[in-house]
């Protein structure tokens, strides 16, 4: 029987069967992987992305077969390390996802090695628990004295060389500074206005504020809040809120998402059954309950409920102005907007809705950037991978940099961590080129737009 070159069908993603001792099979992982790599060698689509690809294929290159069986299967765990779980290679690049027969999913074959590898215990679990613990982070952070020491810290060299040798966080690498006044209580309250539902969107959100926007720029909330009280849409902030589980994840530590996921799911089931659409400004959090979340733990109803509710802001946005029940009355033009589609956006497969948005904003243009940063939550910001996100993210900095209509006003990104990245990695490698202070979220932009 022959097999079909490639796949030109929707592709479809398998439940992830981590409770299922098999899972963590050391042998049968290892066997998965070289099959895969084996498809992967044969393919090379993929080798513009992260640095797993060109890391598998030097490996089999410089082998004494050229092929994978000339890998030492040791040297596995390399590739594995170079993955962050961005899924643009299934979504995006892959022919050979399910249903093709030869059913390869590179990123959950990744996530299980990291599962089986966390099990086992790496050496380096103090600092990957700490730079994933980004609640309790927050909550420390947000003490005020500690806060001003920590934002301090962080600006002085010697001390950022001292914490690249204890906790392994590159010296240079731009880290987020702490707030004293989480977003959680320090929000507006929504005014009472009339619930109307379109025929896309619910016509009340509650805000999952996400730790990034609690804890370390609340602003983006606040820009939220501002925005959807312009449009007269009612909201809530979900209460005591823990955090989505991205960062867990992507280290493979799979009973800390469900530990997780079993404060967070019962509140936010309650609101998605109560009718409400649930916005989640960072898109990391978004595509977890959208899709990491609900693959771990299929047939969950409340899960589902919480899936099927769950929107990204500007998809949001969207779907409400084709409801005819979206303001545009915007009142002033941004200017030259250079705006990276983040790669957990992409992979939500809803479209540049951030892109039509912004557009819609008269004398805006916006230069759109389709390709990874390289940031990739904590793992850009560690010893051993912070030149190589900088390397990753070299031709998009170029990209976000070089606006058709001149001298570029701001830098967005739906990741604000990518944002930032991306303007250090300009201001490396480009003279007098944007400083971090153009970076602005889409839904500041948004705001500011509005005359907000």
């Amino acid at each position: 029987m022959t097999v079909r070159e490639g796949s030109l069908e929707a592709p479809i993603r398998h439940p992830i069967d981590w409770k299922n001792p098999a899972y963590y099979d050391e042998a049968a992982c290892e066997a998965e992987l070289e099959r895969v790599f084996d498809i992967c060698h044969g393919c090379r689509r993929c080798v513009s992305l992260c640095n797993s690809f060109p890391l598998l294929f030097d490996l089999i290159d410089e082998g004494p077969t050229g092929e994978v069986d000339g890998v030492d299967k040791a040297d596995f765990h390399k590739v594995v390390d170079q993955c962050y779980l961005c899924d643009v290679c299934y979504m995006t690049k892959c022919p050979y996802v399910p249903p093709h027969p030869w059913n390869l999913d590179f990123p959950h074959l990744m996530l299980q090695h990291k599962a089986i590898e966390f099990k086992k215990g790496i050496p380096t679990a103090f600092r990957d628990k700490t730079l994933s613990d980004t609640a309790r982070n927050g909550k420390l952070a947000a003490i005020p004295v500690v806060a001003q020491t920590v934002n301090a810290l962080a600006k002085v060299a010697p001390a950022r060389a001292l914490g690249e040798k204890l906790l392994g966080v590159h010296k240079t690498a731009w880290l987020p500074q702490y707030t004293s006044q989480p977003f959680e209580s320090h929000h507006a309250e929504s005014h009472k206005h009339a619930v109307k539902d379109g025929q896309r969107t619910p016509g009340k959100v509650a805000i999952y504020t996400t730790c990034y926007v609690n804890w370390n720029e609340p602003g983006i909330g606040h820009d939220l809040i501002k925005v959807l009280e312009h449009n007269a849409i009612p909201f809530v902030v979900v209460e005591k809120q823990a955090c989505c589980g991205m960062p867990k994840l992507e280290l493979g530590d799979l009973e800390s998402v469900e530990g997780l996921v079993k404060q967070t799911i019962p509140g936010l089931a309650k609101l998605a059954k109560a009718g409400y659409a649930i916005v989640t400004p960072i898109p990391s959090c978004t595509l977890m309950f959208k899709q990491e979340i609900p693959l771990m733990f299929p047939g969950d109803e409340d899960i589902a409920a919480v899936q099927k509710a769950m929107f990204d802001p500007f998809e949001y946005f969207v779907a409400r102005d084709k409801d005819g029940l979206l303001k545009t009355d915007f009142k002033q033009p941004l200017g030259n907007v250079s705006y990276h589609v983040a790669c957990h956006l992409r992979v939500q497969n809803v479209g540049q809705k951030t892109r039509e948005m912004l557009q819609k904003v008269p004398e805006t243009a916006v230069n759109t950037v389709e390709r990874c940063s390289g940031h990739a939550g904590t793992w850009g910001v560690k010893k051993e991978f912070h030149e190589m996100s900088l390397k990753i993210g070299k031709p998009m900095f170029r990209q976000m940099n070089e606006h058709p209509n001149g001298t570029v006003d701001y830098i967005a990104s739906d990741c604000q961590l990518a944002g930032h990245h991306i303007a250090q990695g300009i201001d490396a490698g480009v003279a007098n080129g944007p400083t971090d202070d153009k970076v602005q979220h889409p839904l500041s932009l948004l705001a500011r737009a509005y005359g907000l």
